[in-house]
């Protein structure tokens, strides 16, 4: 057996997780493991092609998407985002951090397609949930590890509208709020449904095919079932096969809404490896918009006060980009980013590595949990340089 699946096998044995996958690719050498079952009870086994609820590793396939339009010539980085969604048009600022709600200035400027990209739009979840402007904004999110219960787009964007930015555009990182703001601007910018788009553009040219906003009925056979922790080896089911991802959402979240398999997310990283390129020789991106797109974007004041989140690491568009050799897997330049559900999914160009580590079980907080850490070790810790 290899350090991968034994690292997976004890936290199934110990109870942490029912089962996971992991992969890790080198170029065209891949090791893929599954251990466990794809629920408590031990009946089906889990599978390499088994299907997971992936959360927040939805960020960077909608940053892609963007990307897309931006190429296309529909969309600018620098363009105000109003010019799409008018219900974002005249944004207001609390005063300071600690401001309560009514203390508020007009931003300074509008708030651009790269500001969502790069998660300084204003809006978002901050280190302290305890700022007067982030306790609406979180109940706002509220349904994140559930997509399938917010509310239409327009209503959730006409909510949104109505809590004062934290900070001005361009001044902090600020978690979450802009990759849903990133699917609406693609639906509306495009004239398509934002699963629409994204299935033509992206899911559809990698060969992703496992990869939805929802998981029909032929496919639920090989879709986990899901937890959240309620203590050490106790599991509290928090949704099934049939439950909500059994129809489409009446909003495909951006920010953690897709479900995905092992593979397919292997493909998505070797599309960035590829410089955009699909497996047919055509193109999802072009080189420079992964450049950007895999590049981090903060200041160093602006990653200092995001270590919440993301550990001293940086941002690029949609994912985590590594600036230092913090853990033994802080590889510079990998690329990726986590999902509350307990799921991970990196790049590291330096190495042509991609890593998948998908399991059922939720996270408690930001902080990356003992296995997904244990995960990265086993899979980069002894391949750096």
């Amino acid at each position: 057996m290899s350090t991968l699946h034994d690292t997976l096998r004890r936290y199934v044995d110990d109870g942490t997780v029912p089962g996971a996958v992991g992969l890790v690719a080198h170029g065209t050498d891949v090791e893929a493991v599954a251990v466990g079952s794809a629920d408590t009870g031990g009946g089906a086994p889990m599978a390499r092609d088994s299907i997971f609820r992936i959360a927040s590793v939805t960020k960077p396939v909608t940053a892609a998407a963007v990307l897309a339009l931006v190429e296309d010539g529909v969309l600018a980085l620098d363009a105000p985002v109003a010019e799409w969604l008018p219900e974002l048009g005249g944004p207001v600022v609390v005063r300071t951090p600690h401001s309560p709600l009514d203390d508020i200035v007009p931003a300074a400027r509008p708030v651009t397609v790269e500001d969502l990209l790069t998660f300084r739009a204003g809006w978002g979840f901050p280190a302290d949930f305890s700022l007067p402007a982030a306790r609406p904004l979180l109940d706002l999110h509220r349904d994140g590890l559930a997509p399938y219960l917010l509310p239409d787009p327009e209503v959730w964007l006409t909510r949104l509208a109505r809590i004062p930015m934290l900070s001005q555009p361009g001044d902090a990182w600020l978690y979450n709020t802009g990759s849903d703001l990133q699917g609406i601007l693609v639906a509306r910018a495009s004239g398509r449904t934002f699963p629409g788009f994204l299935a033509e553009r992206v899911l559809g040219p990698l060969g992703m095919a496992d990869t939805a906003f929802e998981v029909p009925e032929a496919k639920r056979g090989r879709f986990t079932t899901s937890y959240t922790p309620e203590g050490p080896g106790v599991l509290r089911q928090a949704d099934t096969p049939d439950g909500g991802f059994s129809r489409p959402p009446a909003f495909a979240s951006g920010a953690g809404g897709l479900v995905s398999t092992a593979d397919d997310l292997l493909a998505f990283g070797r599309m960035l490896l590829a410089d955009g390129a699909a497996p047919d020789g055509g193109r999802v991106l072009s080189p420079a918009s992964v450049r950007r797109m895999t590049t981090d974007h903060l200041t160093a004041a602006q990653r200092d006060a995001s270590t919440l989140f993301l550990e001293g690491q940086g941002w690029g568009y949609g994912g985590q980009v590594d600036v230092a050799a913090v853990d033994p897997w802080n590889v510079p330049g990998r690329y990726g980013w986590v999902g509350g559900s307990g799921t991970a999914a990196h790049v590291v160009p330096s190495t042509a590595t991609v890593t998948v580590l998908l399991t059922q079980v939720a996270m408690t907080g930001p902080t990356p949990p003992p296995l997904m850490r244990a995960f990265w070790s086993a899979t980069l810790g002894e391949r750096r340089g």
